[in-house]
């Protein structure tokens, strides 16, 4: 595998030495489980600053902590002890409304299983994230359809996610991840269920949002290929950051 870090990329940021305000930080974050009485942890004391614009992957082998990390940087999940700031905000303030209102409108995610609504067609599902958005519905519905044409798929619009193939259900979650214009990406293992011609026209399409909107993307994978794609890696290990 080519040394991401210095080798020209698809989609890479240039590094232009120029500082980058920083999106989100974690200091000292733990994440402990307690099952039948028996505390498990899952992340610890994990430190780790990631800047606007960034192109981030998260690797590590299964049970390493690099999921619940995830749900974390996506106030999915709360940690036990430490601080998440989020755009400056120490998110452990938040109530649980006010996280949610903040994941809507800051944060979009991609799947591996792509979760899209069976029974609704690709445009409809793209515009789900909306719902809860203060953004007028001819106008989310407008940035939909561009977003399904910026993805390739503007033809298949009207199509349920049967109708569709694994690559183009992925290219519906990632225009619905785009939805609300969110500050940062978060991709977890988004082509886990795809072949090698498709995973790569997938991270080719995060590669291009990143370069182009300036957008933070997170990638958790376990795949060196895809991981390649990212400009920086980060590997978990035991709950630990090992390499960054």
């Amino acid at each position: 595998m080519t040394d991401a870090a210095t080798t020209s990329l698809p989609g890479a940021p240039r590094d232009d030495g120029a500082p980058r305000t920083p999106l989100l930080a974690l200091q000292d974050v733990t994440r402990l489980y307690v099952m039948a009485g028996v505390a498990n942890t899952v992340l610890d004391r994990v430190t780790l600053d990631i800047a606007a614009g960034e192109f981030v992957a998260i690797m590590g082998p299964s049970g390493s902590g690099k999921s619940t990390l995830l749900h974390i940087l996506g106030l999915l999940d709360r940690p036990t002890s430490g601080q998440y700031r989020f755009r400056g905000q120490d998110t452990g303030t938040l109530s649980d409304d006010a996280l949610s209102g903040l994941r809507n409108q800051a944060i979009g995610f991609v799947f591996q299983s792509f979760y899209l609504v069976p029974y609704a067609t690709a445009l409809d599902n793209v515009l789900l994230p909306g719902l809860y958005s203060p953004t007028p519905g001819h106008v989310l519905r407008r940035r939909a359809e561009q977003l399904l044409d910026k993805v390739g798929i503007a033809a298949q619009a009207g199509h349920k996610p049967s109708q569709l193939s694994g690559g183009q259900q992925q290219r519906v979650a990632l225009a619905r991840a785009l939805v609300n214009d969110p500050d940062l990406i978060l991709a977890d293992e988004p082509t886990g269920q795809l072949d090698s011609a498709t995973s790569a026209e997938i991270m080719g399409l995060l590669a291009a949002i990143n370069r182009d909107s300036g957008k933070t993307v997170i990638v958790v994978t376990h795949d060196p290929a895809t991981a390649a794609y990212a400009r920086r890696q980060i590997l978990v290990r035991d709950g630990r950051v090992a390499q960054d």
